[in-house]
């Protein structure tokens, strides 16, 4: 008699894959968009107007810039503009109104990092390059527009208290100008996102404004530092702007400081951004 074989064990179902599509056809309910850099404009622009900062620092830009070429037009006489364009009271509250561009162009890109809002942003965008793009676009159109019309405005201020006065054109010193200004705060945006802290990139743009300025004065006093001297004296900002304006047209109209500053400007940018691509948040 032969004997019962025991039962084979059965093996168990496998379970199921809860992680797998339902399907092949599966098709996710949020509508997909491929990015692109208009979303990151959009994105920068609201942030730029959003913030407090940006409405304190053009509000005292336009006000140093427009208040003071008031108060100077309303010193000067018809005679003081028979060879001078009229944007020149401009001039004096811009020495000033640099400064709040500078400070506006770190804050735009240390203030993220400032506060650690800076990884969300590149959580959304993960194009870092991107982002500091559309940061460097939208701070130099909102730098550049407003400059130009506090510039614009000193000028018809002082043409119609000066009406007829002066026979000199006063267009290309409103784009020339503003600029140069917009220039040194996209520099300063650059230098914010090299240094990433904000105090450290206001010192060191403040440095790049006041040092050229001062040292002339000290190195043109050895003979082996005289061309040095003469050549930052040259194309500081205070006399790059004072060419622009045609204070000192013997020495051309401030083409060459606008080329130096454009030039700096981009290597900075260059700089920015091979940084940020290698650096961790």
């Amino acid at each position: 008699m032969s004997t019962p074989q025991p039962p084979m064990p059965q093996q168990a179902a496998a379970a199921p894959n809860w992680q797998a599509a339902p399907g092949a056809s599966y098709t996710s309910p949020i509508p997909v968009t491929r990015t692109h850099i208009g979303h990151a404009l959009t994105s920068e622009w609201t942030k730029i107007k959003s913030v407090r900062s940006t409405m304190w620092t053009l509000g005292i830009f336009l006000l140093l810039v427009i208040g003071i070429g008031f108060l100077v037009a309303a010193q000067t006489t018809n005679e003081d503009f028979s060879d001078v364009p009229y944007t020149i009271p401009a001039f004096f509250g811009l020495m000033l109104g640099q400064i709040c561009l500078i400070t506006l162009g770190v804050l735009v890109v240390s203030s993220e990092y400032g506060t650690g809002m800076i990884r969300t942003t590149f959580t959304a965008s993960p194009q870092r390059h991107r982002v500091l793009a559309a940061k460097l676009i939208i701070f130099f159109a909102v730098a550049f527009v407003v400059s130009a019309f506090s510039i614009a405005l000193v000028g018809m201020m002082t043409s119609g208290m000066h009406g007829g006065s002066s026979g000199v054109g006063w267009g290309g010193s409103v784009i020339m100008g503003a600029l140069y200004v917009s220039l040194l705060g996209a520099l300063a945006l650059a230098v914010g996102s090299m240094l990433r802290h904000s105090a450290g990139a206001i010192t060191t743009m403040l440095g790049v404004v006041l040092v050229p300025a001062i040292m002339p004065a000290f190195l043109m006093m050895s003979d082996s530092m005289r061309t040095i001297g003469e050549k930052m004296q040259e194309y500081n900002a205070p006399n790059a702007l004072a060419r622009i304006f045609q204070l000192d047209t013997e020495s051309g109209h401030g083409g060459a400081q606008l080329g130096l500053l454009a030039g700096v400007t981009a290597a900075a940018i260059v700089g920015a951004f091979v940084l940020l691509e290698r650096r961790d948040v």
